[in-house]
């Protein structure tokens, strides 16, 4: 999930109704024992021979930085083939299935023409995408955003100092590129409820390779590690998680896991993320989204684009609530979402970056889905700092292809207590003043720990940023 093109929108499809549909969840809801099945954190399960690890370099010092990315990430490419799937001008579509309505994701053949894969060098790589537009297989606007990506993408990782920067700018791009020529040819369809593809091809680790050489792990942070392996262990007993967070950039999923990573793998690779539609048809997005537990929505923002589409749309949406509401009432479950709407900006007046404001309606009704799911749920404010790594554009664009900028930087992410709805409201006196007070406590939250994320790494004050709130470690160290 890369390149900035849209956001990771969030809970806005959840300002539809849901008061009906919660309470008709809740008198069917029912905990279930999870002892009996054995249910642990591993929220969706991978090959214990998955190709994830025919990704990763030899083992460095303790003292170095995580693992790089290397050229295996050519050689794990498959050509087994999978079911294709029809091309589609929407992210994912509604289909009959026996009785009920359902989304089809249908996988699309990992055979590849090997035009990027052969790649030997730059040049190689240009002349291939050239040569694919002049065969009429790869169009212009694709083959020009293929082009501008490779060169910024190149220019970042050498500026990480990286002695091996030529080689894994061309085992990663060569990667991204095939497997964008691949979704051109034979385009992928998201389910409302995406799980990772893990193989033949390992896109969670692609993604991961990807965006690691772009990360300045020295000057990279997480605030208050034991909330996160807490969470870990909630997860195992069977309860909720739900992270409210900002969204910085498309590289928001990938930071997160390489963060997490080392002391955590399983909520790195078994996070949901609540995606908008954006990142399921850019081409450019694809790959990455992919490799990430997705329950997709249309985004509000977009809602209107097409009239035509706006039920469709609609109809969309809510079966993705419903597909999050039977993954909550099956408990273990961890899910990030950003009540923003969409990726933070700088503030107009000062040009200073800063967590856009949470919409109270989203945050409320993901509250009650939680509540009225069974298993016991936790809602933890996440604040997240690296739009450095992939900013967005300073305004909304409606249009797919905005302007991908890369670049090499630190990154951090903080979580703090979670925050209890009856405390925080307990003085409030109608619904609407509780709804607003819960937001302003989460929002409040994030926007302080962003606060400490930024001295840490923009202020270079590194660990001695922490306060008696948020607690800095480098926990690949």
């Amino acid at each position: 999930m890369i390149h900035s093109p849209k956001s990771y929108p969030s809970l806005e499809f959840l300002n539809l109704s849901l008061k009906k549909m919660t309470d008709s969840f809740a008198h069917c809801a029912s905990h279930i024992n999870y002892r009996h099945k054995m249910k642990t954190m591993f929220i969706f399960s991978t090959p214990c021979c998955s190709p994830s690890t025919a990704f990763f370099s030899p083992f460095r010092a303790s003292n170095s930085k995580p693992l790089r990315s290397t050229l295996s990430l050519r050689s794990s490419i498959s050509s087994s083939s999978i079911t294709s799937t029809s091309h589609c001008s929407l992210a994912f579509n509604i289909v009959k299935h026996k009785e009920k309505n359902v989304v089809s994701a249908n996988m699309t053949s990992s055979v590849s023409s090997r035009t990027f894969l052969n790649a030997q060098n730059e040049q190689d790589v240009l002349s291939g995408i050239k040569k694919e537009v002049e065969a009429g297989t790869l169009p212009a606007s694709i083959a020009a955003g293929m082009e501008e990506v490779y060169l910024n993408y190149k220019s970042a990782v050498i500026k990480s100092g990286d002695p091996k920067a030529n080689e894994i700018v061309l085992s990663n791009m060569t990667a991204l590129l095939d497997r964008i020529f691949l979704d051109v040819k034979e385009p992928f369809v998201f389910e409302a409820h995406h799980k990772a593809k893990r193989e033949p091809f390992d896109y969670y680790m692609f993604g991961q390779n990807y965006i690691r050489p772009l990360v300045d792990f020295e000057t990279s942070y997480v605030g208050n590690m034991p909330l996160f392996i807490q969470m870990e262990e909630q997860l195992k007993q069977g309860h909720n998680i739900i992270l409210m967070s900002n969204h910085q950039s498309e590289a928001d999923p990938a930071i997160i896991a390489l963060l997490l990573e080392m002391r955590l793998p399983h909520i790195a690779e078994n996070l949901i993320y609540v995606a908008g539609d954006r990142v399921i048809t850019d081409p450019l997005c694809k790959p990455f989204s992919i490799g990430r537990n997705l329950i997709c929505v249309y985004s509000k923002k977009h809602m209107l684009d097409n009239p035509e589409l706006v039920d469709m749309k609609r109809k969309a949406n809510t079966r993705s609530l419903k597909e999050m509401a039977m993954l909550l009432r099956s408990g273990s479950q961890i899910i990030w979402i950003a009540p923003s709407g969409g990726r933070d900006r700088p503030v107009a007046n000062s040009g200073e970056w800063a967590p856009a404001p949470f919409d109270s309606s989203s945050v409320d009704n993901m509250r009650r889905l939680v509540d009225h799911s069974g298993p016991p749920g936790h809602i933890y404010p996440l604040a997240i700092l690296c739009h450095d790594i992939m900013p967005p554009p300073l305004k909304v664009e409606k249009e797919i292809g905005e302007k991908r900028i890369i670049s090499y930087h630190g990154t951090g992410i903080s979580t703090a207590p979670e925050i209890s709805f009856s405390n925080t409201t307990a003085a409030c006196e109608n619904p609407e003043k509780a709804k607003d007070a819960y937001t302003k406590a989460l929002y409040d939250s994030v926007t302080e720990q962003y606060d400490v994320l930024k001295s840490a790494i923009h202020g270079k004050k590194g660990l001695q940023a922490s306060t008696p709130v948020v607690s800095l470690s480098q926990p690949w160290k």
